[in-house]
C-alpha cells in the first residue's frame, strides 16, 4: 500500500483544443510505460470513437504514472463547456490542477470556467503555457492574462504565486524559461512534485470514499471510481453506501482496482489519497459515499450546474420507421435514456403526458448531439425536436440563459459578425485587436441566439471565424428574435428522388439530397430560397415521347447537394419540424407529414 506522501492527484484543465490530451500522451510516453519500438497512436486517452472523430475529449478519464517513486494520478478532463459536468465531478478527485493555456490564443471562455471550479475547491494550480513553439506565440503576455484572471476570480495569495512552466506538448518538452527550449518534460514533473500537495487524510480512520465517476465493463458491470478521503479499503470488506437521498445500503466490496499506466490493476488493498475503482455494486451512482459500517458519514458532493437546453425525444413514426433500427419502441427509448442518467450527471430526463415522448435537458447542443449520436450507433431509432432554452420565473418575470460568446476572426468580417449578433440580441462587451489582422470580440448573447449561429457565421466568414461560448447566467428575457430567415423544401410524395425532379426543384432553393434517395411525403429535402415552405416533387419523372432524343437528359446538370451533419440538422429545423434518427440515416421532416393537414393546423 502506497504512503499518501508518495501520491499526487492532478486534473488537467483547459479550454478546448489547448492540448490537454496531447500533454497526457507525452507524459505517459516519457514515464516509460511503452516499449521503445511500440507503436502508440496519438491522443491515447481519447478512446471513444466519437472523441477520435471530432478531436475533442467528451469523457473524463483516469491514468497514472510513476516518477521518482511518486505515483502521479492524472485525470484528463474535457475542454468543451457542454461537458462541464465531467470537469466538475473529476476535480473532486484532485489535489491540484495543471492549467493549460495556449501561448497564442491566451485565456478563453472555458479557461475562466474550469479555473473558477478549481479555485472554488481550493486546488493548487500549476500554470502550463503550451504551444510556445507555434508562430506568433506570446507566452509572457499570456502569463499576465492568467494572473489577471486569477485576480479576477479571487484567488488566494498561494494560488497567485503558482509556478509557471512553458511547454510544447506536441514535441514533448517543458522549460522554466520562456526563451529556452527544453529537452524533455522533467521540469514539468519536478514542478508537479514540488507544487502539488500530497493528499491529506487519516490513514487509520474509518473508510470514506466519494464516487466521482462510473465506468462500465461487460463482465463485471458497473465500476465506481473515486478517491479515498479517509482510511483504507480492502477487497472483501463489508461497507455501506450513503445514498444522495439520505438512505443507506449494506454491501460487500468484491473487486478492487487501482489505475496503473493505461490499465486497471486488481489489488487487495489501497489507502487514503489513492484513486481506486470498485466493481460488483450494481446500483451505485455518482455522488454517493462508500463508508465503514461502524461510522456512516457521507461526504458532500459538488453542485453540478443546471441544464440550459432541452429537446423532446420521441418514438419514430415516419413511413420509414423500423427499417434500420434494432431498438424502436418507447420502452427501449425510455430504458436507454434513464440508463444514461446513471453516468451523465449533467443530463435530465422527464416523462411527458405521452408514453412515446421524453423531455431531455442538457448543457448545450453538443452535449445533446453526442448522446443522440451514441444512441444512433447503438442501434436506436427515434425522432428529436428543435432544441429549446430552459427559462425561469424570477419575481413574476421570465428570465433566460445567457452565454459569453467569444469570436476570433479577420478584421474584414467584424461588421458581418456585429450585424448577425445584433439580430440575435447580443450585447458587445469588448473588441480587442490581435496579431495578423485578426480581432477578438466578446458578447453576452441569449443561449437561444446561438442555436444555428455557428454554421451561419462559418458561411459568412468563409470558415475563418473561431467561435467559443460558455454559460454566463440568467437575465430577463431579451424579446423575440427571428433566427431563421428561410423555409424548407418539402417532398410532395413517397418514392425515389430522380434527376428530373431534383433539377426542377433546385431552382427553388438548396437541396440536401441527390438522385436515388428514398423520400416520403412531408420529408425535408432542402432549404427554400424564400421565407415560407415550398412543396416540391423530387420524384417527378420526364414523360417519354417519340420525339425525345437519346441525349435529352444530358443537359440536366444538378448542383451537388449540401450534406447535413447531425448538428446542422438540429440547428436547421423549425418548431414544427423533427429530425429522424436511425443507425443508417439522419432525415428531417415536418411533424405533420400531409400537406392538407399542415394547412389545417396553420389555420
Amino acid at each position: 500500500m502506497l504512503n499518501q506522501k508518495n501520491i499526487r492527484n492532478i486534473a488537467i484543465i483547459a479550454h478546448v483544443d489547448h492540448g490537454k490530451t496531447t500533454l497526457v500522451d507525452a507524459m505517459l510516453k516519457q514515464s516509460g510505460i511503452f516499449r521503445e519500438n511500440q507503436e502508440v497512436e496519438e491522443r491515447i486517452m481519447d478512446s471513444n470513437d466519437l472523441e477520435r472523430e471530432r478531436g475533442i475529449t467528451i469523457l473524463a478519464k483516469n491514468t497514472s504514472l510513476h516518477y521518482e517513486n511518486v505515483k502521479i494520478n492524472i485525470i484528463d478532463t474535457p475542454g468543451h463547456a457542454d461537458f462541464g459536468g465531467e470537469v466538475e465531478r473529476s476535480l473532486k478527485m484532485a489535489n491540484g490542477v495543471l492549467l493549460l493555456v495556449d501561448a497564442f490564443e491566451g485565456c478563453m471562455p472555458q479557461t475562466r470556467f474550469v479555473l473558477k471550479k478549481a479555485l472554488d475547491l481550493q486546488l493548487a494550480p500549476v500554470i502550463v503555457i503550451n504551444k510556445v513553439d507555434r508562430p506568433m506565440a506570446r507566452p509572457l503576455e499570456v502569463v499576465d492574462e492568467v494572473l489577471e484572471l486569477l485576480l479576477d476570480l479571487g484567488a488566494s495569495d498561494e494560488q497567485l504565486d503558482s509556478p509557471v512552466v512553458y511547454a510544447s506538448a506536441k514535441d514533448g518538452w517543458a522549460s522554466l524559461d520562456p526563451e529556452e527550449e527544453g529537452a524533455d518534460l522533467k521540469p514539468l514533473f519536478d514542478t508537479i512534485l514540488s507544487a502539488i500537495p500530497h493528499p491529506e487524510g487519516d490513514m487509520d480512520g474509518d473508510l470514506q470514499l466519494l464516487v466521482s465517476n462510473i465506468d462500465y465493463d461487460g463482465y463485471t458491470g458497473r465500476i465506481a471510481v473515486g478517491r479515498i478521503d479517509r482510511g483504507q479499503i480492502h477487497s472483501g470488506d463489508q461497507a455501506v453506501i450513503c445514498r444522495k437521498n439520505g438512505t443507506t445500503t449494506s454491501i460487500k466490496l468484491s473487486n478492487l482496482y487501482v489505475f496503473q499506466d493505461l490499465q486497471r490493476i486488481a489489488v487487495e488493498e489501497a489507502g487514503v489519497g489513492d484513486i481506486v475503482a470498485v466493481s460488483g455494486i450494481k446500483d451505485i451512482n455518482i455522488g454517493e459515499t462508500i463508508c465503514c459500517p461502524s461510522n456512516i458519514e457521507p461526504l458532500p458532493f459538488v453542485e453540478i450546474d443546471e441544464p440550459v437546453l432541452s429537446m423532446t425525444f420521441c418514438v419514430n413514426k415516419s413511413p420509414f420507421a423500423g427499417q434500420d433500427g434494432d431498438y424502436v419502441t418507447s420502452r427501449h427509448l425510455r430504458d436507454r435514456l434513464f440508463r444514461e442518467l446513471e453516468s451523465n450527471i449533467s443530463l435530465r430526463v422527464e416523462e411527458t403526458d405521452s408514453p412515446d415522448a421524453f423531455v431531455v435537458s442538457g448543457r448545450g447542443e453538443l452535449h445533446l448531439s453526442v448522446l443522440i449520436e451514441n444512441m444512433r450507433r447503438q442501434g436506436y431509432e427515434f425522432a428529436v425536436s428543435k432544441p429549446q432554452v430552459i427559462t425561469k420565473m424570477v419575481n413574476g418575470q421570465v428570465w433566460e440563459p445567457i452565454e459569453t460568446l467569444t469570436v476570433d476572426l479577420p478584421d474584414d468580417y467584424t461588421g458581418v459578425l456585429m450585424e448577425g449578433a445584433g439580430i440575435r440580441k447580443a450585447e458587445m462587451l469588448n473588441m480587442t485587436p490581435t496579431q495578423g489582422g485578426y480581432s477578438r470580440l466578446e458578447f453576452l448573447i441569449p443561449s437561444r441566439g446561438l442555436i444555428g449561429y455557428r454554421s451561419q457565421l462559418m458561411t459568412e466568414t468563409k470558415g475563418t471565424a473561431i467561435m467559443n461560448h460558455v454559460f454566463h447566467g440568467y437575465e430577463p428575457f431579451k424579446g423575440e428574435m427571428q433566427t431563421r430567415t428561410r423555409g424548407s423544401l418539402i417532398a410532395h410524395e413517397t418514392g425515389d428522388a430522380v434527376t428530373y425532379g431534383l433539377y426542377n426543384a433546385q431552382d427553388r432553393g438548396i437541396l440536401f439530397i441527390g438522385p436515388g434517395t428514398k423520400v416520403y411525403e412531408g420529408m425535408i429535402v432542402g432549404e427554400s430560397s424564400r421565407q415560407e415552405d415550398i412543396v416540391v416533387n423530387v420524384c417527378k419523372k420526364k414523360h417519354v415521347t417519340n420525339t425525345r432524343s437519346a441525349t435529352a437528359d444530358e443537359a440536366l446538370r444538378l448542383t451537388p447537394p449540401k450534406p447535413m451533419s447531425l448538428e446542422q440538422c438540429l440547428e436547421f429545423i423549425s418548431d414544427d419540424e423533427l429530425v429522424e434518427i436511425t443507425p443508417k440515416n439522419i432525415r428531417m421532416r415536418k411533424e405533420v407529414l400531409e400537406a392538407g393537414m399542415r394547412a389545417k393546423v396553420r389555420r
